[in-house]
């Protein structure tokens, strides 16, 4: 019996000694934020009502760093909602089609967004170095790209390879947008050519003081073909930008370029809708000590003749370039809808000029100031009355109770433009004014 349990520990000690040793090191990070606003006239018209809410988000993002060079990322959201909201989805009635977000497409018109009671995993993907370059594979971080202009930060599936030769960075990217193929939305199951496929390659060169690079996209869209008006889309994007610093001064800038078919009809004699859009953005900023203060613009190509066979709306400022507390701001579009002031989202057809400043008044405390002008590209038969959406005028104050925990008060008053009377000449408008509070905490 000694001998068989002799025999037993050295196996297990040659298997102790034999294994790799192997530990995962998680490293966490995140954040929560929480937002109180009051907004005196949202409808931006004469007489019409105010609102007041509370509305909050905690994220969660831990990094698996299982072995060098090999890394699996998640990210995590939870209790994305209103406070006091007790709907699953604001606007939804009990019983209404679908009351989670992981079906959207499937939503009644008119319906909102799911607002997540409970933690919802919306990234997962693995990184991993090899000799010829770095792969991610999974679900991760999409729809962003040189400057936040345009931006409108998403997560979708896709695979993604970067590969380095001195300071250029050389990217191609495939993301699955939609599967056809073993959908149970009515129609599209076993329709193996109603996918839509997203493939992009890039460019992005180094330098002293910034980077420079250019994205070129095709987008294929296959999923309108089993609409009533059966067609594709197929999109091209060249998307250049640049980034530099010269002494106090930083520069961005990108300019948006769309062309291709928005529209490629399968019925016969149907013209097709040609692609042909543009957007640009420039920002400058001078650092004068405690001191800052600049100046930025977005253009986004409208179309006002939706009647045609050209599609001429640019790509839009994207739901994450925020210049305005009121106007188009996209936070405040998700958790007040409705609101016609903050309306526009994700800022297609329009000219914005943004003047900013601010000083560092005490270490902790940051006091800011900005002006805001904004018009339409062109008229729409939506707006025919005017293209002035109005000037805005916003101060903000932030202060750093801790590294990691700061508190944001801020308001904002719109001088309203005759944007937001439609099409009815004798409709009165009224300024619209913003106070809000935030608490944010990251980690």
């Amino acid at each position: 019996m000694k001998k068989i349990l002799v025999v037993l520990l050295a196996l297990g000690l040659i298997a102790a000694f034999g294994t790799t040793a192997s530990a995962v090191d998680v490293k966490f990070s995140g954040g929560y934020y929480v937002v109180g606003v009051y907004q005196d006239n949202a409808a931006g018209m004469e007489n019409s009502n105010s609102r007041a809410l509370f509305y909050q988000r905690v994220r969660l993002q831990p990094v698996f760093s299982i072995a060098p060079g090999l890394t699996f990322t998640a990210r995590m959201d939870a209790l994305e909602k209103q406070w006091g909201q007790t709907d699953w989805r604001r606007g939804a009635t009990a019983g209404s089609l679908d009351q989670t977000s992981s079906r959207p497409q499937a939503l009644p018109a008119g319906y909102n967004s799911a607002i997540q009671e409970n933690f919802e995993w919306e990234r997962g993907y693995v990184t991993f170095k090899t000799g010829i370059g770095v792969f991610d594979v999974g679900y991760q971080s999409a729809a962003t790209w040189g400057t936040v202009f345009a931006d409108s930060g998403t997560t979708r599936p896709r695979i993604r390879y970067a590969t380095a030769a001195g300071p250029l960075t050389l990217l191609a990217i495939y993301e699955k947008a939609f599967e056809a193929d073993t959908s149970d939305i009515p129609g599209y199951m076993g329709k193996v050519d109603a996918d839509a496929d997203n493939y992009y390659l890039a460019a992005v060169y180094g330098f002293k003081g910034g980077s420079a690079g250019v994205l070129y996209g095709f987008l294929n869209n296959n999923a309108g073909r089993l609409a009533a008006a059966a067609a594709r889309s197929k999109v091209q994007i060249l998307y250049p930008y640049v980034k530099a610093t010269f002494g106090p001064i930083y520069l961005e800038a990108e300019v948006n370029y769309l062309f291709g078919k928005v529209s490629e009809f399968e019925a016969a004699g149907t013209p097709d809708i040609d692609r042909r859009g543009w957007g640009a953005y420039l920002m400058a900023k001078v650092n004068m000590g405690p001191a800052f203060f600049g100046a930025q613009v977005g253009y986004s190509s409208g179309d006002d003749n939706a009647a045609d066979t050209k599609n001429e709306n640019g790509p839009g400022g994207g739901t994450d370039w925020n210049p305005a507390l009121i106007l188009m701001n996209d936070e405040l579009a998700t958790w007040a809808p409705g609101g016609a002031t903050t309306g526009n989202s994700p800022k297609a057809n329009i000219v914005l000029y943004n003047l900013f400043g601010g000083f560092k008044a005490t270490p902790k405390l940051e006091i800011g100031a900005a002006l805001t002008y904004a018009t339409a590209d062109k008229k729409t038969t939506a707006a025919q009355i005017s293209k002035k959406y109005g000037t805005e005028f916003d101060v903000t104050a932030t202060y750093k109770i801790y590294d990691n925990l700061s508190y944001m008060v801020g308001a904002g008053y719109l001088w309203t433009g005759d944007l937001f009377k439609g099409t009815n000449a004798a409709a009165k408008i009224d300024n619209d004014y913003l106070l809000m509070n935030k608490l944010s905490l990251s980690f």
